[in-house]
């Protein structure tokens, strides 16, 4: 193999983990050519309305895997959290790199942190994951829609549109953003869990290549890639689609336990089931499937059902 070509979409955040994986593969893989082929995701495109209200799946990956399925690349790196739990014939998700820093981050101009936010702040998120975590915690805010690229909810922050904001650490912190945001607050993973996949990087080939597999399973982490699959298990198992508040993440913990940790319930933070469980890193068959069928037995797709109603409700009327 002489050529690789990269599939990637053109935001800031993905050229960058595109070129972080396109270094890694040409330093152990000196005799092939890493090219990128940039492409415009439909996520990209639509930046005035919640995903979720776009409807179907793979927002930020559809492109990208039908220029693969059309010859156009070898492979494509995403933000895993963007992944669908479904991979179309003739691709394989083969490798998940060693996840970072999973945090949620608190972001302000005028606010010291979370708990410092008055009555009635208002709060930026797109994510009905972070809004339903945020009003189960602070039902006094008023949580905002906000969409647009980093920089374009960066500035809308600045220009106080908004009392606060909530983001990924990672995406900001490989980008350089945080050092001019007065106030900026880790939020722990008890108090917001992220969604699935979040801080790690899926990498997905094209069927039936030997090499690409092997190139695929140089870049991957084995526990990162245990933990994000028993997130997809569990997301997969209770059919959690765009429209439904839903936190799923499971991480090792010194070595020999992982914590799964997942929550769903209302966009308004009601109605909330909230589970926590650990096991030892060789006891964890099945952990996602597991939870999700314990979590159904409780009631938990009837709760998806009618959180999908209720999400968005006012802005229904104009879904795409």
């Amino acid at each position: 193999m002489k050529k690789l070509t990269i599939a990637t979409r053109v935001s800031d955040l993905a050229l960058w983990q595109a070129y972080h994986i396109k270094d890694r593969v040409e330093a152990k893989y000196p005799e092939i050519e890493v090219v990128l082929n940039k492409i415009v995701s439909n996520g990209d495109k639509v930046l005035d309305k919640p995903l979720a209200l776009i409807g179907g799946k793979g927002h930020f990956t559809k492109e990208l895997e039908d220029a693969m399925l059309a010859g156009k690349a070898d492979m494509a790196v995403h933000s895993l959290k963007d992944v669908p739990t479904y991979i179309p014939e003739g691709l394989e998700l083969v490798a998940v790199t060693e996840r970072q820093d999973q945090s949620d981050v608190f972001l302000s101009h005028t606010y010291g942190s979370l708990d410092e936010l008055p009555e009635g702040a208002v709060v930026g998120t797109t994510s009905l994951r972070r809004r339903m975590q945020l009003l189960k915690k602070r039902p006094d805010l008023k949580v905002k829609d906000l969409r647009g690229n980093v920089n374009t909810r960066l500035r809308k922050l600045k220009e106080g549109q908004y009392d606060a904001i909530i983001l990924a650490f990672i995406g900001l912190n490989r980008l350089d953003l945080l050092k001019d945001i007065p106030y900026v607050e880790k939020l722990s993973l008890d108090m917001m869990i992220p969604p699935m996949g979040q801080a790690a990087l899926g990498i997905e080939i094209v069927q039936g290549n030997e090499k690409l597999v092997e190139i695929a399973k140089f870049l991957n982490d084995d526990h990162t890639f245990l933990c994000t699959q028993i997130e997809r298990d569990f997301i997969s198992k209770i059919g959690a689609g765009c429209s439904a508040p839903v936190a799923c993440n499971a991480v090792v913990e010194d070595g020999e336990r992982i914590v799964f940790r997942v929550m769903l319930g209302f966009p308004d933070g009601t109605h909330v089931m909230q589970e926590r469980v650990e096991r030892a890193l060789d006891d964890v068959d099945n952990l996602g499937s597991t939870l999700a069928e314990a979590m159904i037995d409780k009631g938990a797709l009837d709760l998806l059902k009618d959180a999908e109603k209720v999400a968005f409700k006012d802005e229904m009327p104009q879904r795409l």
